[in-house]
C-alpha cells in the first residue's frame, strides 16, 4: 500500500492556505453591519431626597460602601448569618439561575465556534450495484471505499456572525447579573423572614406575659368577689378579657411556624426541618445606627437588575446587525481532502486521492421583504429593551427612596412607642394598686391592661418593621456580591454528601 502523501494534495493544501489568508485579510478589513451600542444617558439627582445628611469625605463613604457587601453581618446575629450562608449554598431557585447562566455560557461558546471553520471527517465502505444508466459502461457491481475531511467556513465579511457573538456575549452577562439579582432577593427574603420570625417571637412573649398578668388579675377579682367587694359581673368581664388575650397565642404560634417553614425552604430544606431555626425565642437583632446609600449613581452602578437590563439592550442592538447582515451576500469556503477507490488496497494510494475547493456566494436579494421585516422586528425589540432599561432605573430609584423614608420613619415610630410602652406599663401598675386599695373600679384596671397589651404589641410591630425596612434598604443598595461562578461552586459543595 502506498502511504506517500500525493503531490496533488500538497498543491491543494497550498491553495487552501492562500484562500484562508485572503479571507482573514478581508475579515480584518471588514466592518460589522448594524448600529454600534451606545450607553443610554440618564440624568440622576446628586443625592436621594430622603438621604441622611452625611458630612463625610468621599474616602470614608467609599469605605462604608465596601463594608456593606455582607449586610446581614451588620445585625450582629450569628443565627441570621448561618441561615444566609445556608440559603446561598442550597437554595433551589438560585441553583436554577446558576444552571441557566451556565447554559448561556455554553451557547456563547457555540456562537464563537461559528467564526471558525467547521471540520468534519467521514469514512464509508461497502458494496453497491448500479443501474445500466448509472454505470456508463463500467462494471455495475463493485465495492466502494472512501475517507475524507470536509471543511466549510462562512467568511464574515460584513460582521453578521460577529454581531451574533456580540449578542450572545451580552446575554451571558445579563444572565450573570440576573443570578446576582436573584441572590440579593434570596438573601433579602431570608433576612426579612428571620426578622419576621424574631418579631413574632417577641410579640408572643408580650402576649404570654399579658396573659399571665391577666390571670393574676382574674384571681384578684375572684378573691374580691368572694370577700363581697365585687360582683359576678366583675368576674365575667375579667374572664372575658383574659380569654380574649389568651386567644391571640395560637394565632401567633401559627405565624411563627409559617415563618420557620419559609426559612427551611429558603435554605434548601424540607419545610418540617424546624431544627434549622432555634425554637428558643430571641430578641430582634440590633439595627445599625445609620445606613448611608451613597449617591444615586453609586447605587445604580451596583444594582445587578440595572446591569442585566443594559446587557439585554446591548444584545438587542447587536441583533439588529444580525438581521441587517442578511441584506448582504454571504461568502463561504468549502474544501474536501480525501481518498476514494473501488478496492480497499487502493484507498490510500495516489490513484485514490481526491480533493475539491469552492468559494460560494449566497445572497437572498430576492427575499428582501422578509429580511426587512426581521430588521424592523429587531429594531422594535431594541426600542422595547431601551424602555425596559429606563423603567428599571426608575424603579431602582423608587425602591431606594421608599426604603430610605420607611426606615427613617419607622425608627422614629418605634422610639416613640418604646416610651409609650413604658408609660402604659407604669399606668397599668398604678391602676392595679388603686384597684386593690378600692380607689377605683375594675373597668379602669381592665382598660389599663388593654392599653398595655396594645401599646406593647405596637412597639414590637414597629421594631419588626424597622428591621424589615433596614433589610429592604440594604437590598436596594445591592453592594458587592460574589460572581455566579462562585455561587455555582457553593451550590456544588452544598450538594455533595
Amino acid at each position: 500500500m502506498n502511504n506517500e502523501w500525493p503531490t496533488s494534495h500538497r498543491a491543494f493544501t497550498a491553495k487552501v492556505s492562500r484562500l484562508t489568508l485572503a479571507a482573514m485579510v478581508s475579515l480584518m478589513a471588514g466592518c460589522a453591519v448594524g448600529p454600534d451600542y451606545q450607553k443610554p444617558l440618564i440624568a440622576l439627582p446628586e443625592q436621594f431626597k430622603h438621604q441622611q445628611d452625611d458630612r463625610e469625605d468621599m474616602s470614608q463613604r467609599g469605605q462604608k460602601a465596601a463594608q456593606d457587601h455582607r449586610f446581614w453581618l451588620a445585625f450582629g446575629d450569628p443565627e441570621l448569618a448561618r441561615l444566609v450562608d445556608q440559603a446561598q449554598a442550597a437554595n433551589k431557585d438560585l441553583g436554577v439561575a446558576v444552571s441557566h447562566y451556565a447554559q448561556a455560557r455554553a451557547l456563547l461558546s457555540e456562537a464563537r465556534a461559528d467564526q471558525l471553520p467547521t471540520v468534519t471527517m467521514g469514512a464509508r465502505g461497502g458494496h453497491e450495484k448500479l443501474s445500466i444508466d448509472q454505470s456508463y459502461g463500467f462494471p455495475r457491481s463493485h465495492d466502494n471505499y472512501s475517507v475524507g475531511v470536509l471543511a466549510s467556513w462562512e467568511l464574515d465579511l460584513f460582521g453578521r456572525v460577529r454581531r451574533k457573538v456580540e449578542a450572545q456575549r451580552a446575554e451571558v452577562k445579563a444572565s450573570e447579573h440576573e443570578v446576582e439579582a436573584l441572590r440579593i432577593a434570596i438573601v433579602g427574603e431570608t433576612a426579612a423572614t428571620y426578622m419576621t420570625l424574631r418579631g413574632l417571637q417577641e410579640r408572643l412573649k408580650v402576649v404570654q406575659d399579658n396573659v399571665e398578668n391577666q390571670r393574676q388579675m382574674l384571681n384578684l377579682v375572684d378573691v374580691r368577689v368572694k370577700a363581697g367587694r365585687g360582683t359576678d359581673f366583675d368576674s365575667t368581664r375579667a374572664l372575658a378579657q383574659f380569654q380574649s388575650t389568651a386567644a391571640r397565642v395560637p394565632v401567633i404560634e401559627a405565624s411563627i411556624a409559617v415563618a420557620q417553614h419559609r426559612l427551611a425552604v429558603l435554605t434548601g430544606q424540607q419545610p418540617e426541618s424546624l431544627d434549622l431555626v432555634s425554637t428558643t425565642a430571641r430578641p430582634l437583632p440590633t439595627l445599625p445606627a445609620r445606613i448611608s446609600p451613597d449617591t444615586p449613581g453609586d447605587v445604580l452602578r451596583r444594582r445587578p437588575d440595572i446591569a442585566a437590563a443594559e446587557e439585554r439592550l446591548k444584545a438587542a442592538t447587536a441583533r439588529i446587525g444580525v438581521a441587517v447582515g442578511d441584506l448582504f451576500p454571504k461568502f463561504s469556503f468549502s474544501g474536501l481532502v480525501g481518498y476514494q477507490a473501488f478496492k480497499a488496497d487502493d484507498v490510500f494510494s495516489s490513484r485514490g486521492a481526491m480533493n475539491s475547493g469552492f468559494l460560494g456566494v449566497d445572497w437572498s436579494f430576492l427575499d428582501v421583504s422578509r429580511v426587512k421585516a426581521r430588521i424592523a422586528a429587531s429594531e422594535s425589540e431594541a426600542s422595547a429593551q431601551m424602555l425596559q432599561y429606563q423603567q428599571t432605573v426608575l424603579l431602582a430609584l423608587e425602591d431606594t427612596e421608599n426604603a430610605l423614608v420607611r426606615y427613617s420613619r419607622t425608627r422614629m415610630e418605634d422610639s416613640l412607642l418604646e416610651q409609650a410602652a413604658r408609660d402604659s406599663t407604669k399606668a397599668a401598675g398604678m391602676a392595679r394598686m388603686r384597684y386593690q386599695s378600692g380607689m377605683t373600679d375594675l373597668y379602669e384596671l381592665l382598660d389599663a391592661e388593654r392599653a398595655v397589651l396594645s401599646v406593647q404589641e405596637q412597639f414590637v410591630d414597629a421594631r419588626t418593621r424597622s428591621a424589615l425596612n433596614a433589610v429592604a434598604l440594604f437590598k436596594a443598595m445591592a453592594g458587592g456580591w460574589p460572581q455566579p461562578d462562585q455561587l455555582a461552586a457553593n451550590q456544588t459543595t452544598a450538594r455533595k454528601p
